[in-house]
């Protein structure tokens, strides 16, 4: 048998999810060959971190997995139960790299959700954090970056000489809603909460071949609340609404309060079946007025992915749908890994459409 030159190193804040990308190299390559790295993460009780790898990785092409949002994962600081943040999951990424000791023939790192993705550009004075993170990750021997949904992709301009690939979940959710609700495509039409996500709008809408609308956030410019210019008002632009099948996209949900004012107003507006597409549902307010809104009708359903981390109580709820990508990130590795083309992730228009027509066909009719 040949040499295993693969290994995947799960942090601690994405081990079930590693474990599923186990099962799927093991079930792509045919073979019960295990490619999980032993590692330990561990905080002194004043948080001072240490990161230790209990495996070989001498010449391993290796792979470091990392949910920097997962705000499940505490340690005793001081006697105090403290949940982690993403800059102390970042720094692990940082020890795990170290903890190689440079015996590792190549490194990539896996983060689906960017770390201070948000923080991508300057404005006046301020900090440039996702590009610092990306430059320090260059400058440890990373050689490449792999990302989800990247909140603007242009970041990677931060790191020209270093591979920085971002995919899509798009197709894998369509997919799910494809298989749940066939009829929701009659009548579609694609709706961008605002106008920084309305690039994201329209790959959905191509990938379908329908239509696509956007909402304006009009702000109080007077005012500063919260380090942000008061919404005033959603102002709509695009196709009549009415009687149409909405899909709400955007590449996160951090308190909701966006996404919850542009269903409101698609329903008032006559819109028929509403679902919420996020890659990553944070819920940084809590999911209560998730429950509260989808009690008062404002939409019907909610698709989000398992790229970060979600209370497992929050998959009981009968409008929240969890699409598995798992099996997407196991093929990702496994090509890269075999040093062939990744490029059949990021575009499957003719796919979806074909998916779309022969659901449509096999369950003619209306929606319910």
């Amino acid at each position: 048998m040949s040499k295993n030159n693969l290994g995947i190193l799960v942090m601690d804040n994405f081990q079930e999810f590693g474990n599923k990308i186990q099962k799927h190299l093991s079930e792509l390559r045919n073979t019960s060959e295990n490619y999980l790295i032993s590692s330990t993460s561990s905080r002194f009780s004043n948080g001072e971190g240490k990161f230790v790898i209990e495996d070989s990785v001498r010449e391993k092409n290796l792979f470091i997995i990392s949910d920097i949002g997962n705000y499940g994962i505490t340690y005793d600081f001081h006697g105090i139960k403290h949940l982690m943040t993403p800059d102390e999951h970042f720094q692990d990424i940082k020890r795990a790299i170290s903890a190689t000791c440079g015996h590792a023939s190549k490194i990539s790192v896996i983060m689906p959700l960017l770390y201070e993705s948000r923080q991508h550009r300057r404005k006046s004075r301020e900090s440039l954090d996702c590009a610092i993170a990306l430059q320090e990750l260059e400058r440890l021997g990373v050689k490449n970056i792999i990302t989800f949904d990247a909140h603007d992709p242009n970041v990677c301009n931060s790191i020209p000489n270093l591979s920085f690939d971002n995919f899509y979940p798009t197709n894998i959710i369509l997919d799910q809603i494809i298989i749940d609700n066939p009829n929701f495509f009659d009548n579609i039409l694609i709706v961008s909460p605002d106008m920084g996500a309305m690039e994201r709008a329209r790959y959905y809408a191509e990938l379908i071949g329908c239509d696509a609308g956007v909402f304006y956030k009009r702000r109080d410019l007077s005012k500063i609340v919260n380090g942000k210019n008061p919404i005033v008002a959603h102002v709509y632009m695009g196709t009549d609404v009415k009687d149409k099948n909405i899909l709400i996209v955007d590449d996160m949900i951090a308190s909701g309060t966006s996404v919850l004012d542009v269903a409101r107003e698609l329903r008032n507006k006559g819109a028929k079946k509403i679902f919420i597409t996020s890659t990553f549902a944070l819920f940084t307010e809590g999911i209560e007025k998730f429950k509260s809104a989808y009690k008062n009708n404002l939409f019907d359903a909610l698709y989000t992915t398992n790229l970060s981390y979600i209370p497992k109580d929050f998959s009981s709820l009968e409008w929240f749908n969890i699409v598995d990508l798992s099996e997407m990130v196991a093929k990702i590795i496994n090509q890269l890994d075999k040093k062939e083309s990744v490029s059949k992730f990021f575009n499957g228009r003719k796919d979806i459409i074909n998916k779309i027509q022969a659901k449509v066909n096999n369950n003619e009719g209306v929606l319910e």
